[in-house]
């Protein structure tokens, strides 16, 4: 909002030598965001003063009219003698005074103004507009004093436009409605600065008659619980605002549209109270204030044409809607350049249905930004009697004795203060007494228990029969004040938030990081290591998700939890899996051109809970008890932490150094045991076998066993997901659970023989169709504590083999950590090794 500090000065005494900085440190004290603060009279600069138009000559011969004047300018030109100057606007006349800024002078931008010789004349100085000015947006016609103004020529033209005022410009918070307006400012800064405030809300003003101004009838009180409304008859359509009006709705931002329109348009700046202007004469019928029926239609006074729904409160005649209540009026009942009759309404409605309704129009109207953070509910008569005042003092008009008055609303709700609660919360010591000092200037009205209340300015408690509690009723212009909390902010406020020390709490010692957090820093510093790029996806998804992704009908993962509110409609659930969003990532980055991608995520996924209900109704007041934790948290979905990785393109480039190598199902599993690695679970414990489990492909799908429970899957995705994801062929992926992980056991002190290793290799020959994996494991169980590493480095498979058999090549390693093996002990292990490998698998030595 912007206001001038002349208008201010109205109702608050401010000192006349107070500093702009004073001004803004004083609102920024009570919490107020100062945009700006203009001092006027420092945006023009040189000499700018009243002309008197004496002789226009017109030139011909141009594209566009050009007028040569001569005007008289008193003394301020050095000469007395009149001042030629080369103008292009027509809407003056000799005789007229308008604002000249001789050459030297500077216009706001920095537009600095000389002699010159334009159109064949010498031009010295400019004739100037609002607009160049900087007092509007108004660049149609030259600015042309009232012929009632007392300015001379020669005279300095700052006083006369108003550029010897300071404009204030504030960015207010929504719980602080009040402050929308000159009264709430006003306010603000007389208990900033100590002055004297007169609040123009308390102005006296008529009540309700028996007649109605205007047949109206409100039928929902809810929406609507005060309406008040005022008809003046006989308003002059010819009467424009005033100078000074009009000079202050530009500064604050307002655009001067007609006399009735710009009365409730100050109004409206001054007290805070929205008004509307109806043209009597074009209302058809008696007026009905209620809720929108779903379709109906009202173009409003931009021009558009609305489609209502049932949350739109509407005014409406005979003819039907004829306004968007507290938000924009209609076309059919504006206020014309005929309108004779004027219906002024101020009425008091729902904050909460106006930020609906402007929100869902896209309309915010300087009264709905009002509305929407609250109005006073005692305004409206005052606002009328405001109104109708300066509507027949201005034009002419006369008002009608009938009032409109109907009132349902309803008085604050009284809060109780525990007196010493400011002190408590806040740090700082505030003695009763200063509490309820604080609270009547607000404009709160406090009981106690007693009359006694703490002298002593160290006090923090109440005395000994002093009151423990106060009674605050807030004023009606203070919406905002609903909890004890938000009183103990008002008296920290008035009283000086430079009064509240910052003390830095003290931070209690840590165990540093827990076991879960230590493994997924590992896990992901393991996976960076090995060249993946880690991504952050958002976790919403889209309904078609599972079916792009294969799933089977009966599959857990299609269950997902669905967002009250989310962000997009298109992604409206919680992912269950980790791959939808990072397979997302992944057809972002080659869309932009990248072809070989090994990305990883670590993230929860959400799980739904059987049988859920809604959660508990918990409302502010005070912490929840335990039961009611509980009863949430039953509800919340359960949030397992999974790492998922996706690979395309080649995990090895090629170069001169020889062909390249493309990422496959094998980089995948090999990834989800770098992850089980990192994790600290020992090898032995790890088991890789052959799966089906969508989206992956049903003949290169891995599954992760930890102590013999599946953590996790790797592969090739299915082709079909592939497609219907539009990715590359044999894009591969992995997805483990971290938190179905055991905790790592502790890992004893590794010893160090002395002695030389046996080294033995084995060559067995399977059915195709056996794991790697799971031949190793047979070796290790076999050979006992002598063995201290096994290692395949060979697949084989030919016609000499036979069909469906393969020949797998381990490499054994011996040790003894208290002696040199003999070759019958390494070959005795050997053989116990191949012997188990031979039972599970009828596996056979090649060549034997």
């Amino acid at each position: 909002m912007r206001v001038s500090v002349s208008w201010l000065r109205e109702y608050v005494d401010l000192p006349a030598d107070l500093p702009t900085g004073d001004l803004e440190q004083a609102l920024v004290d009570l919490g107020i965001e100062v945009e700006s603060v203009v001092d006027l009279r420092e945006t023009v600069t040189g000499p700018l003063v009243v002309g008197e138009v004496r002789e226009i000559e017109e030139l011909t011969g141009f594209k566009k009219p050009i007028r040569f004047c001569r005007v008289d300018v008193g003394d301020a030109n050095g000469t007395g003698e009149p001042q030629e100057i080369v103008c292009g606007a027509t809407n003056f006349a000799p005789g007229d005074r308008v604002v000249v800024i001789l050459p030297g002078g500077v216009l706001p931008g920095g537009f600095a103004i000389g002699a010159r010789k334009t159109y064949g004349r010498n031009s010295n100085g400019m004739i100037c507009s609002a607009r160049e000015l900087g007092l509007g947006d108004d660049h149609s016609g030259i600015l042309v004093l009232p012929p009632d103004s007392p300015a001379k020529p020669g005279d300095d033209a700052r006083p006369v436009v108003g550029l010897d005022d300071v404009v204030v410009e504030v960015e207010i918070t929504p719980d602080r409605g009040y402050a929308l307006s000159v009264r709430g400012l006003a306010r603000e800064l007389s208990h900033a600065l100590g002055v004297p405030f007169r609040d123009p809300g308390l102005a006296p003003a008529p009540g309700g008659t028996e007649a109605p101004a205007y047949p109206v009838q409100v039928r929902d009180t809810v929406g609507c619980d005060r309406f008040a409304a005022r008809m003046v008859r006989g308003v002059d359509p010819t009467a424009q605002s005033p100078e000074w009006m009009q000079r202050r709705l530009t500064q604050a931002g307002v655009r001067a549209i007609s006399l009735a329109v710009d009365i409730t348009n100050y109004v409206m700046l001054e007290l805070g109270q929205p008004m509307h202007a109806f043209d009597a004469d074009r209302i058809t019928g008696p007026l009905v204030v209620r809720r929108a029926e779903p379709g109906e239609k009202l173009t409003t006074l931009d021009g558009v044409n609305r489609v209502l729904t049932a949350e739109d409160m509407v005014i409406c005649d005979d003819t039907g809607p004829v306004s968007l209540a507290a938000v924009m009026g209609g076309e059919t009942s504006e206020v014309v350049a005929s309108t004779t009759n004027v219906l002024l309404e101020a009425a008091h409605w729902d904050p909460v249905m106006v930020g609906r309704t402007a929100r869902r129009h896209k309309l915010f109207s300087e009264a709905a930004k009002r509305w929407e953070r609250g109005v006073d509910p005692a305004l409206p008569l005052v606002a009328l009697e405001r109104a109708v005042r300066l509507l027949t003092e201005l034009g002419g008009g006369t008002a009608g004795a009938e009032i409109l008055d109907i009132d349902h609303v309803q008085p604050p709700r009284p809060v109780v203060l525990p007196v010493d609660l400011p002190s408590r919360r806040v740090g700082v010591t505030y003695p009763p007494a200063r509490v309820v000092a604080l609270l009547e200037q607000v404009g709160c009205t406090v009981l106690q228990g007693t009359d006694r209340l703490a002298e002593d300015p160290g006090e923090v408690g109440v005395p000994a029969g002093g009151p423990a509690a106060l009674t605050v009723t807030p004023p009606s212009w203070r919406p905002d004040l609903l909890h004890p909390a938000d009183l103990v902010e008002e008296v920290v406020r008035l009283d000086g938030y430079d009064r509240v020390p910052s003390v830095l709490p003290l931070a209690p010692a840590g165990r540093g990081l827990t076991w879960q957090q230590r493994r997924r820093r590992a896990v992901s510093r393991s996976l960076a290591e090995r060249g993946y790029v880690e991504v952050l996806a958002h976790p919403f998804v889209a309904p078609e998700l599972p079916d792009l992704l294969g799933l089977p009908a009966d599959d857990p993962r299609r269950r997902a939890v669905r967002l009250a509110n989310p962000l997009s409609e298109e992604e409206p659930l919680l992912r269950t899996t980790l791959l939808g969003p990072l397979l997302g990532i992944v057809k972002r980055n080659l869309g932009r051109g990248q072809r070989d991608l090994a990305l990883y995520e670590i993230g929860t996924v959400f799980q739904p809970r059987p049988g859920a209900g809604r959660p508990p109704a918990m409302g502010v007041e005070h912490r929840p008890t335990e039961a009611e934790f509980a009863a949430a948290d039953a509800v919340l979905p359960h949030q397992p932490r999974h790492v998922a990785v996706v690979l395309t393109g080649d995990v090895e480039p090629a170069g001169w150094w020889g062909a390249g190598r493309a990422a496959g199902w094998a980089d995948a599993v090999q990834a989800g045991r770098d992850v089980l690695a990192a994790a600290d679970i020992p090898e032995h414990r790890i088991e890789v076998r052959a799966a089906e489990y969508a989206p992956w492909h049903p003949g290169r799908c891995a599954e992760l066993l930890v102590d013999g429970e599946v953590v996790g899957h790797a592969g090739e995705l299915h082709p079909a997901v592939v497609a219907a994801l539009d990715l590359p062929r044999r894009t591969s992926a992995m997805e483990l659970d971290l938190d179905a992980l055991p905790p790592a056991p502790v890992a004893p002190a590794p010893t160090v023989s002395g002695f030389p290793p046996a080294l033995i290799d084995v060559a067995l020959v399977v059915d195709e169709s056996v794991p790697a994996a799971q031949v190793q494991r047979a070796l290790v169980e076999g050979a006992g504590e002598l063995l201290e590493g096994v290692r395949l480095f060979d697949v084989y498979a030919s016609e000499q083999l036979g069909a469906g058999r393969k020949s797998l090549a381990y490499k054994l390693t011996f040790r003894a950590p208290d002696r040199t093996l003999t070759v019958e002990e390494a070959v005795a292990a050997r053989d116990a090794a191949v012997a188990r490998a031979a039972e599970r698998f009828g596996a056979v030595l090649r060549g034997a």
